[in-house]
């Protein structure tokens, strides 16, 4: 399959992002890049690993850099991070590149799902309300993709169906 623009995978953590990715790359034969499984792989750290012994400021350059050059040299599926589309460079640069499509779901699954894993390190040290002021903040930003799909309710096929639809493949 020919793709003249990336898919570009944006949502918070825990929304399914690599897991449909992964999935669609699959199904469709396209290459899968997943943004914070090339960083960990570079710098041989986890996430939370690299918030701990560098901080979010060195981590979110290592992000922009690493993203930007993804979405510049290869054609595929792209997993943002949960916090790399707020990055207002990163955002213009998936505009011009890809499609973007917001995995969408409500609060209370994602923060059970965030709760459920304890190493995501923005979530660390946020408890229930502060996670839910996270996503709605950055809900506001995640609005300005070219697609959403609401994910409540689907299994992980229906969703990818959705996408298959959506970039009419």
């Amino acid at each position: 399959m020919k793709l003249n623009k990336n898919i570009v995978l944006v949502g918070m953590m825990g929304a399914g992002k690599t897991t449909i990715g992964s999935l669609l790359a699959k199904k469709l034969n396209l290459r899968f890049f997943d943004i914070d499984r090339i960083i960990e792989k570079k710098t041989k750290m986890k996430i939370y690993e690299i918030f701990e012994k560098q901080g979010e400021i060195e981590f979110r350059k290592l992000e922009k850099k690493i993203t930007l050059k993804f979405l510049n040299k290869s054609l595929g599926i792209i997993s943002l991070g949960g916090g790399a589309f707020i990055n207002e460079v990163i955002r213009k640069e998936v505009e011009k590149k890809g499609i973007s499509i917001w995995l969408k779901w409500n609060s209370k699954t994602l923060i059970d799902r965030i709760n459920k894993n304890k190493k995501r390190p923005i979530a660390l040290n946020l408890n229930d309300n502060e996670l839910k002021d996270l996503i709605i903040s950055r809900s506001k930003i995640y609005s300005k993709v070219d697609y959403k799909i609401d994910c409540e309710n689907m299994s992980k096929n229906q969703v990818i169906d959705k996408i298959i639809k959506i970039i009419n493949i």
